[in-house]
C-alpha cells in the first residue's frame, strides 16, 4: 500500500542528495511561468480547450474506439458537463468529433458520467445497432442524483434525450451515480454496476428501460466509490474470473485514491469476492476516474483488455501550468491489462503500456551497462519519451533515477528503490507539482529488496510520469509540472554499487498534428 508523506519527513529519507534539496525546494510545487508556455503533453491525450475530467468507457465499433469524456466548454466561468467524442483506431492517435451530449437540453440537469453500448439486438426498440447511453444527471424534481436514456442512431455523433423521467430513480440516497452498463451473457440480460455512496449495487434489464435491483456489494475503508467496473477475464492460466472495479480514496488508510478491484464471480444478481481487501490498479496520485474496456480484436475478448484514466485529483483539480495553453485536462496512457495468477493463488491485473506507443518513436539511445556509485548523468536529455532499465544492486541503500532533471540539479523527479526500507516509490518533491499542501509528493509500495533487482518502463511527458516495475506489477500515475528546459537524467547509488543495464531511452513525436 502507499504511504504518503509530508516534506519534513522527507527529511528522514536516506537519499543525502534529497536530504541537501528539501531546503532548496521549499515552495517549488508553484508552476514556473515560461515566455513560450507549451504545456500540451506530446503523446497523452488531452482535451482540444477548457476543461476535462471524467472518461467514459470506449466500445470498438465501425472500424474505430468511440469515446466520450465529461466536457465542459464554460469552463472557468460557468459550470456543467456534457459528452465530447474522440475516435482512435489505435488508441494513441485521437481525432476530435465535439460535443454528442450538449449539456442543459433538457429538463434535467447537466450529464454526468454513464456508460454506452451498441444494442445489436434491438432490445431497447430504437432500432438494430441504435446506441444507448445511461447516463446520471441531476434531476429536475429537486437536483437528486438520477440515471436516464439518451440514445444514437447516428452512429453515435449525436444523441437524444428518451424521456424527462429517470429509468432508474434516485431511492433517497445522497450518492447515486455513474451507472456501467453491460451485457451478461449467462443470463442474456444488461447488467448494471452503480455507485451508491460505499456500496456498488447491481440491476439488471431485457430493454434498457427498466431496471432491477439483485444485489450489492459493499466496499470498506476507501471512501465514497464512483466509477463502478465490472467485467470478466480468462486468466493466464485458463481460468475465469470475474472482476469489480471502483474510484476508491484510500488516503485515510494510507492507501491510494485511484482504481481498486476485486476479482471473484458474479452469478448475473451480486458479487462475491476472492478477498474483502481490494488491490490497485495504480499507486500514483493522479489516475482516477478509470475504465476498461475491450479490445476491438474479438479474439482477445477474455485475454486483454485496455484502461485508462483521468490523470488529475480532486484535491487540486484546477492546479496545472497547461492552463497557460488554455486548457485543463489530461488522460494517462492506454494500458493493456492481464489478469495474471500469483504464487500465492490470488488473482491480479498486470499492465503493460499500449503497444502502439512505439511507433512514435524518432529516435532511440541505447547503454548497455552502466556501473554507479553516487551518481552518474546520462548523455541523452528529453522531455517527451520511454525509458527502459534492468537495474541491479549489492549493497545500494537507495538506487534509481532522477528524471526531469535541472541543468543545475536543484529540481527533479525521483523514481527508486529504498533496499532498507523494502519499498518502490515516485518522488515528485523537488519538482513543479499540483499539491499544494506538499501531503502527497511521494508514493510507496513494498519491494522485495532481496532479489536485488529491478526492470523499470518509465514514460514522461511534459506534465505527467507513468512508471511500469516488472513488467507492470505495479504502476504509478502522477502529474508533474517540471520547467520545459528542465532535461537531464541522472541514474543514482546511494551506500554502496549499482548496475543499469539495458538502458533505453525511446523519444516520442507529437499527436498533435
Amino acid at each position: 500500500m502507499a504511504l504518503l508523506l509530508t516534506i519534513g519527513l522527507l527529511l528522514y529519507h536516506p537519499n543525502k542528495i534529497v536530504n541537501q534539496r528539501v531546503h532548496q525546494n521549499k515552495g517549488i510545487n508553484k508552476t514556473s511561468v515560461q515566455q513560450t508556455p507549451d504545456y500540451r503533453a506530446t503523446y497523452h491525450f488531452t482535451t482540444p480547450n477548457k476543461w476535462m475530467n471524467d472518461p467514459q468507457r470506449p466500445v470498438f465499433f465501425d472500424g474505430a474506439y468511440h469515446f466520450y469524456y465529461l466536457y465542459n466548454r464554460d469552463y472557468q466561468k460557468g459550470n456543467g458537463t456534457e459528452w465530447r467524442q474522440a475516435t482512435s483506431k489505435d488508441l494513441v492517435h485521437w481525432k476530435d468529433e465535439g460535443v454528442a451530449i450538449p449539456k442543459y437540453t433538457n429538463k434535467n440537469g447537466d450529464i454526468w458520467t454513464g456508460s454506452f453500448v451498441v444494442d445489436t439486438k434491438n432490445t431497447a426498440g430504437f432500432g438494430k445497432g441504435a446506441i444507448v447511453a445511461i447516463v446520471t444527471q441531476p434531476s429536475a424534481n429537486g437536483g437528486s442524483q438520477e440515471q436516464f436514456l439518451w440514445y444514437s442512431t447516428d452512429r453515435g455523433k449525436t444523441f437524444k434525450s428518451y424521456h424527462n423521467s429517470p429509468v432508474l430513480p434516485n431511492p433517497g440516497v445522497k450518492d447515486f451515480r455513474d451507472p456501467k452498463v453491460i451485457w451478461d451473457p449467462q443470463t442474456g440480460n444488461w447488467v448494471m454496476a452503480l455507485a451508491e455512496g460505499t456500496k456498488i449495487e447491481f440491476y439488471t434489464s431485457d430493454n434498457l428501460k427498466n431496471w432491477r435491483y439483485t444485489g450489492g456489494f459493499f466496499t470498506q475503508n476507501i471512501g465514497i466509490v464512483e466509477c463502478p467496473d465490472l467485467f470478466i477475464m480468462r486468466a493466464n492460466n485458463g481460468t475465469y474470473k470475474w472482476v469489480l472495479g471502483a474510484s476508491a480514496n484510500g488516503k485515510s488508510s494510507g492507501r491510494p485514491n485511484t482504481y481498486a478491484y476485486w476479482t471473484g464471480n458474479f452469478d448475473g444478481k451480486a458479487f462475491i469476492a476472492d478477498q474483502s481487501e481490494p488491490q490497485w490498479l495504480d499507486h500514483g496520485f493522479d489516475w482516477y476516474a478509470g475504465v476498461t474496456f475491450e479490445s476491438g480484436n474479438s479474439s482477445e475478448k477474455f485475454s486483454k483488455r485496455y484502461a485508462l484514466a483521468w490523470m488529475n485529483n480532486w484535491d487540486y483539480p484546477n492546479n496545472t501550468p497547461t492552463m497557460q495553453d488554455g486548457f485543463n485536462g489530461m488522460d494517462s496512457i492506454v494500458r493493456q491489462i492481464r489478469l495474471v495468477k500469483q504464487p500465492d493463488n490470488t488473482y491480479s491485473l498486470i499492465s503493460q503500456p499500449v503497444e502502439a506507443l512505439n511507433r512514435l518513436t524518432t529516435s532511440t539511445t541505447h547503454f548497455k551497462q552502466i556501473p554507479v556509485t553516487g551518481s552518474k548523468e546520462l548523455k541523452v536529455k528529453g522531455v517527451a519519451y520511454e525509458l527502459d532499465a534492468d537495474i541491479s544492486w549489492t549493497d545500494a541503500k537507495n538506487v534509481g533515477i532522477r528524471l526531469r532533471e535541472s541543468a543545475d540539479h536543484k529540481r527533479h523527479i525521483d523514481v527508486g528503490v529504498f533496499t532498507e526500507g523494502h519499498y518502490f516509490y515516485v518522488n515528485r518533491a523537488f519538482t513543479g507539482q499540483p499539491d499544494s499542501t506538499q501531503k502527497y509528493v511521494e508514493s510507496r509500495t513494498p519491494f522485495d529488496t532481496s532479489k536485488k533487482k529491478v526492470h523499470l518502463e518509465i514514460f514522461v511527458d511534459k506534465t505527467s510520469i507513468e512508471v511500469f516495475i516488472d513488467d507492470g506489477k505495479i504502476v504509478y500515475s502522477d502529474e508533474v509540472f517540471p520547467q520545459l528546459n528542465d532535461k537531464c537524467i541522472t541514474l543514482f547509488s546511494i551506500g554502496g554499487k549499482s548496475l543499469f543495464e539495458n538502458v533505453q531511452v525511446k523519444h516520442f513525436r507529437s499527436i498533435n498534428g
